[in-house]
């Protein structure tokens, strides 16, 4: 016996199970198998997430030094960022409440034996002692021992290993495992914390943190910015007080307003914002997405392997004739084989419908359907042993000119899919073969090919993604299929039990589309390939045996309808199981993140003048020209509310490159143009001998319309939305200079120093140009010298 939370295991009846009362006794002592749900934070989380942050604390810091120099109206910026912090955390609810209803729809479930019926509970209703059915596809929930029947277990998910296992009576399963094939009656030992891989399985059911291209560019900024921020604010301060000269009202303003401007706070809530939405869309088109950050790798796929059940196909099949080889009850012996055997695939269901149930035979032995077997059979009493599977597999030492092999391969060309009868008089050990084996029959099957399937595939076809199908089913009859539902290079196949090793496997991948009698452990190995060729893999399933390809994907989508190891380690699960919906997914992974990286481009020419201009301010001991209200009213009309409303905009183009230098040629070139008229302005300021209030407001009416102009470098005006939203923005700009000029502190320019501003606005666009230019410029000799060294490490002189 065995103790767990001072409850003595009991051994219940298998036909009975834990009554209603042992049920509620063991759920108010804890005993109950609760699970630490990590794809999703609670509400009382979100609010704190997104309240106690570092740039948060900051801006509180900031507008106490604000209030303690009596500048109220330069508390602008803390409006603002109450409403972005609001903001951020209305949209994360209601994501979170959108995957929560999701979540509710794919929970895993299992059945349980209580008070003498079969039940289908949550896995986080297990209780000690209960008595579960487990089957084929289950993932193994809670710590249990075999009471009755056999299983086949890969514990690959907690033990790194992908063997399969043969779990008998009286053995151990662990929680994270998954079932391959057979059944079983299991007593749960261990629940919750107490499950010997409760921290394993945790991992192995959450889902990967794959550190997203997104996610490491965000970092390196705010890593920066945070490094930063406060040794050149407190720099700042001196350098306008005791070198500047400046009031303490007016140097702890300045400072303000030059520490207000790197924070690119509005980068980080509209990255959140856009995600969430993005979720929110995937919701209403039944997808539940278990990882935020998976949305960006859709947006960079440049690979997609599908496998043919579930996306080329309806996922049902069905028998088209039986061709009998030798004088043999083929009827019969089938019946009996489907009625003792417990597979639930799509062959075993069409093989279902077709032979009538029959119990005439006394089953001694069962060997149930694995992937990695490719057949499966049963041994009876007086019989013999029966097997039905892939010829291959139960005859594997047979010539290629074999007759019969010759009629298969007639079958499989047209895209039927072939299954052998077989008989041997010797009883079968284990799962292994039985010497003397004798073909009997042939079964011919075919699969239901999906009306949407050409759609779909030539969607992706046209959008530079390559596609790969990847089955364990003859590669014949899956170039057929492939080549029906519209596949370009339906005739590049091949069959992966030719590809003996590691290097047979890598050629193949670069040369061929369609992998045939492929095993799970080679399913894992063409992803981990293509990963190494630097491609981008997204990977569909929704078996056991796609399990550890999904695991190695870099964005991993299941079916609904799948098992429940593929959906609990998946970035995405289809609802509606339903393949048409991936061009729709991928669509607004790509508008999501494109509009982020254009969106990024603006919020970054912000945080790079100003710090710039700090150093230079700095250096030069000159006095900062913004205060923090004339910064709040570029940066609302220059980047939050153009980005705030283009982020919606379609952008279908497929994501290419690094995110920080995709987004910093645009936001060096604005910035750098600030940067050299704020400097042009100070001098010329210098030299006319203009006031500090004239250069502020020409400083600010430079930075504003630089900011502006930069809405029409990222988003060109191809559409009526973005003429209307770029020409809003320079509206409301100036009303908000010129109708409040006192709130904004904007004073008259004199004549003189209105012609030098009104030039340089005149030239601002070519400025813009120009650096844009000169940086590709840069690049491109930067790409060449970059080849040339290349070039140069390779070469050899002769000896």
């Amino acid at each position: 016996m065995e103790e767990t939370k001072d409850s003595t295991l009991i051994q219940p009846d298998l036909r009975r199970g834990l009554t209603s009362e042992q049920v509620r006794q063991r759920k108010k002592d804890g005993l109950q198998n609760e699970q630490e749900d990590k794809n999703s934070k609670s509400i009382k989380q979100i609010v704190r997430d997104n309240l106690m942050t570092f740039f948060n604390l900051i801006n509180i810091i900031l507008a106490g030094l604000v209030i303690f120099v009596g500048s109220f109206k330069n508390l602008l910026f803390m409006g603002i960022v109450i409403c972005n912090t609001g903001i951020g955390i209305f949209q994360e609810i209601r994501a979170k409440k959108t995957l929560d209803k999701l979540s509710l729809i794919t929970a895993t479930k299992v059945k349980a034996v209580r008070d003498g019926k079969q039940r289908e509970i949550p896995v986080e209703e297990v209780v000690l002692d209960d008595i579960m059915l487990l089957g084929a596809g289950n993932q193994i929930c809670a710590d249990a021992t075999v009471r009755e029947g056999m299983l086949e277990v890969n514990e690959s998910l907690i033990s790194g290993e992908s063997d399969i296992i043969v779990k008998r009576q009286g053995d151990q399963l662990f929680s994270g495992s998954f079932v391959v094939s057979g059944q079983a009656m299991v007593q749960v030992i261990h629940v919750g914390t107490e499950n010997f891989s409760y921290k394993i399985m945790s991992e192995a059911r959450a889902f990967k943190k794959h550190k997203s291209e997104l996610q490491k560019s965000i970092d390196v900024i705010l890593k920066i910015i945070g490094i930063l921020i406060i040794p050149l604010g407190v720099g700042m301060f001196y350098s306008q007080y005791a070198v500047a000269h400046a009031s303490f009202g007016d140097a702890v303003v300045n400072m303000v307003a030059a520490v207000l401007g790197m924070i690119p706070e509005g980068l980080v809530l509209l990255t959140s914002i856009a995600l969430a939405v993005g979720v929110i869309h995937l919701g209403k088109h039944n997808t539940l997405v278990h990882e935020l950050f998976c949305i960006e790798t859709l947006a960079r796929v440049d690979v997609l392997c599908l496998d043919k059940t579930g996306t080329l196909t309806e996922g049902r099949m069905k028998v088209e004739d039986v061709i009998p080889l030798e004088e043999v009850p083929v009827d019969e012996i089938l019946g009996n084989m489907l009625h003792c055997l417990k597979d639930n695939n799509a062959t075993f269901m069409a093989m279902k419908e077709y032979f009538p149930d029959r119990a005439d035979y006394t089953a001694v032995h069962t060997i149930p359907f694995s992937s990695a077997r490719k057949y499966s059979g049963a041994s009876f009493q007086g019989k013999g042993t029966y097997l039905i599977g892939a010829y291959e597999f139960m005859f594997p030492q047979e010539k290629e000119e074999d007759s019969l092999k010759y009629q298969i391969d007639q079958h499989t060309r047209k895209g039927i899919r072939v299954l052998v009868l077989a008989h041997s008089e010797e009883i079968a050990e284990e799962n292994e073969l039985p010497e003397d084996m004798i073909p009997c029959a042939i079964i011919l099957l075919s699969d239901i090919i999906r009306e949407d399937a050409r759609e779909t595939l030539k969607y992706f076809a046209d959008r530079d993604v390559r596609l790969m199908v990847i089955s364990g089913d003859n590669p014949a009859t899956v170039a057929n299929i492939a080549k029906k539902a519209g596949l370009a290079d339906a005739d590049s196949y091949v069959d992966a039990t030719t590809l003996e090793s590691d290097a047979a496997l890598e050629a193949a991948v670069e040369k061929y589309h369609i992998f045939g009698r492929v095993t799970p452990e080679q399913k894992k190995k063409i992803v981990l390939v293509l990963k190494k060729q630097k491609h981008i893999v997204a990977m569909t399933g929704d078996g056991v045996n796609d399990v550890l390809a999904l695991k190695e994907a870099d964005c991993s989508i299941a079916m609904a309808a799948g098992s429940d190891a593929a959906k609990n380690c998946s970035n995405l699960v289809l609802l509606d199981s339903n393949f048409s919906s991936m061009p729709y997914i991928v669509k607004e992974g790509r508008r999501v993140i494109n509009n982020i990286q254009s969106a990024a481009s603006l919020f970054l020419v912000k945080t790079i003048f100003s710090l710039v201009l700090s150093i230079f301010t700095l250096i030069f001991a000159w006095q900062y020209p913004f205060i923090p209200i004339q910064l709040s009213v570029i940066s609302m009309c220059g980047v939050g509310i153009p980005t705030f409303i283009l982020a919606l905009e379609p952008n279908f183009n497929r994501v290419r490159g690094d995110f920080l230098r995709n987004v910093l040629q645009n936001a060096l070139t604005g910035a750098l143009t600030i940067v050299a008229e704020v400097i042009l302005i100070t001098i010329l300021c210098g030299y006319l001998k203009s006031g500090t209030a004239v250069r502020s407001t020409m400083c600010v009416l430079a930075t504003g319309v630089v900011s502006l102009y930069m809405i029409r470098k990222v988003y060109p005006l191809q559409s009526k939305l973005r003429k209307a939203v770029y020409y809003a923005m320079f509206g409301m700009f100036f009303c908000c200079l010129f109708v409040l000029p006192a709130l904004f502190s904007v004073e008259n320019i004199p004549f003189r120093e209105m012609i030098v501003l009104l030039l340089l606005l005149i030239f601002t666009p070519y400025l813009i140009d120009g650096i844009y230019g000169a940086m590709e410029g840069v690049k491109s000799w930067w790409r060449k010298m970059r080849v040339k060294w290349k070039e140069r490490e390779h070469w050899k002189p002769d000896s």
